[in-house]
């Protein structure tokens, strides 16, 4: 407990409108900001008038050249617009050090397998996206160190997340919208690790408000033992910045910063060899390319094949090619069927007699279930494709010759199901082996070829190759 003496963590979102008053008030005013802000990130001491020291201390100068030399500006020791326009960014309330650091006296985890457990929600989202968002910032530290977190559910854990405001039992009372983001305590026991969120703010899942992700991310870069750097667009920097959060990647400067106190990531047992059912073929533009399922998610198009996915979005020009676990690393791969209800944010995979339901990255608990709680007789072993028509708020699923149709708001088969492919969607053949609905049409993949069907008709508009989506020549 000795290190919280040299703690002051908190996130601070500077809002700081200044009203018209005579340029000498105005000078005041700053001085007066200005002297709190070097209070509380660069231990100057407050004493006599603010006006009188910011004219004559040497303290003062010394701490206005340090700060501006931390953040890259000409050091002059004086008080100009471009070191008030820095103090004024939204920032983390620690101290300023230079490049990656650790606490006073380095404080680490002794330990490599971390608990973790978030108390309650902010209600400015919806849980399953605090998860998410809490998990993705875990994974930005597990993916560069030896260090695994797990979440539990009850009782004590390493380190406990919470929602707060204003006091709330650790002597750094949160000071409404617009203050203090976050504060996070260093490793160690009781209250060491622990993160707490400002609930007076607006946390979100992208950059309309507070970015939850990025927030947490830099706090348990704090939970690990990090202190902050002075290399802009580092995770650790102390200034909060919107940031694309798509694909995010540790800098490099948090990279070292942590694996000076962890190390790298241990060597494992070697990635199984893929089963004999896997193709080698990768190639996105092979003219006999085929998928095992294809679902939207969040405005991308992912097309699963054996132990991989294909990632297309319509804002980034290239397709992306990952694992299935670089995605769910708890879920298994070889998914013989998928869709989503985007209203409700959700993404249904099936393998063999069993689904999943996700959100985003974020795996719904109580799963895997067994499709026959779906409505499906006993034969049925596995599906073979799956489509949602928003529409009409149905699913179809396609099992051998047959489909069926499943209400998603009354949730149960309709009835007069199973009927037979060919008879309802004429020209596709027997068999389906992926489905998609995106622009409006239905889209039936078998084998290499895939046929574009008009969802009011069910008749054929045209044929295409299945990776036509990839724009190959």
């Amino acid at each position: 407990m000795k290190i919280l003496s040299f703690l002051i963590l908190l996130c601070v979102a500077f809002s700081y409108a200044l009203p018209v008053v005579p340029e000498t008030e105005k000078k005041k005013e700053d001085m007066q900001f200005a002297e709190k802000y070097l209070e509380n990130y660069y231990n100057h001491a407050t004493e006599a008038d603010p006006m009188f020291r910011m004219k004559n201390s040497k303290p003062v100068i010394d701490k206005l050249k340090k700060m501006q030399e931390f953040f890259g500006l000409k050091v002059t020791g004086e008080l100009d617009s471009s070191i008030l326009e820095v103090m004024k960014q939204p920032r983390c309330g620690m101290p300023d050090v230079g490049q990656f650091t650790t606490f006073p006296l380095s404080p680490k985890w002794t330990k490599r397998d971390l608990k973790y457990r978030i108390l309650n929600y902010t209600p400015d989202m919806a849980p399953y996206d605090v998860d998410e968002a809490i998990e993705k910032a875990w994974k930005v530290w597990s993916s560069v160190t030896p260090l695994k977190f797990t979440r539990v559910y009850e009782g004590d854990a390493d380190i406990m997340i919470s929602f707060v405001s204003g006091s709330h039992g650790d002597f750094f009372p949160f000071l409404g919208a617009d203050g203090d983001l976050a504060h996070a305590y260093p490793p160690g026991e009781g209250i060491g690790g622990d993160a707490h969120f400002d609930e007076d703010e607006y946390w979100t899942k992208d950059l309309k408000g507070i970015n939850l992700f990025l927030v947490a991310a830099h706090e348990f870069g704090h939970s690990l033992g990090l202190s902050h750097s002075n290399v802009l667009g580092s995770l650790m920097y102390p200034v909060y910045k919107h940031t694309d959060t798509r694909n995010y990647r540790l800098p490099q400067d948090d990279v070292n910063g942590i694996q000076s106190l962890y190390g790298p990531p241990t060597s494992t047992e070697p990635a199984a060899p893929p089963s004999p059912t896997e193709t080698s073929t990768t190639d996105r533009c092979d003219p006999h390319l085929t998928f095992d399922a294809i679902t939207t998610l969040r405005g991308e198009i992912l097309f699963f094949k054996d132990r991989y996915i294909w990632r297309k979005r319509s804002y980034f020009p290239d397709v992306e090619h990952d694992l299935i676990s670089s995605f769910w690393p708890t879920l298994p791969t070889g998914f013989h069927a998928a869709y989503e209800i985007d209203k409700k944010d959700q993404v249904f995979l099936f393998k063999d007699n069993q689904y999943w339901v996700v959100s985003g990255s974020y795996v719904h608990p109580g799963f895997p279930r067994n499709i026959h709680n779906l409505g499906f007789p006993t034969r049925v072993k596995k599906i073979d494709a799956a489509v949602y028509d928003q529409n009409i708020k149905k699913t179809y699923f396609f099992v051998g010759d047959k489909y069926w149709s499943y209400n998603e708001v009354t949730e149960s088969m309709d009835k007069g199901y199973p009927r037979h492919i060919s008879a309802d969607f004429p020209g596709i053949g027997h068999k389906v082996d992926a489905a998609l609905h995106e622009n409006g049409h239905f889209y039936f993949f078998r084998g290499s070829k895939q046929y574009e069907v008009d969802t009011k008709s069910k008749k054929v508009i045209r044929e295409m190759n299945s990776n036509s989506w990839f724009d190959c020549k």
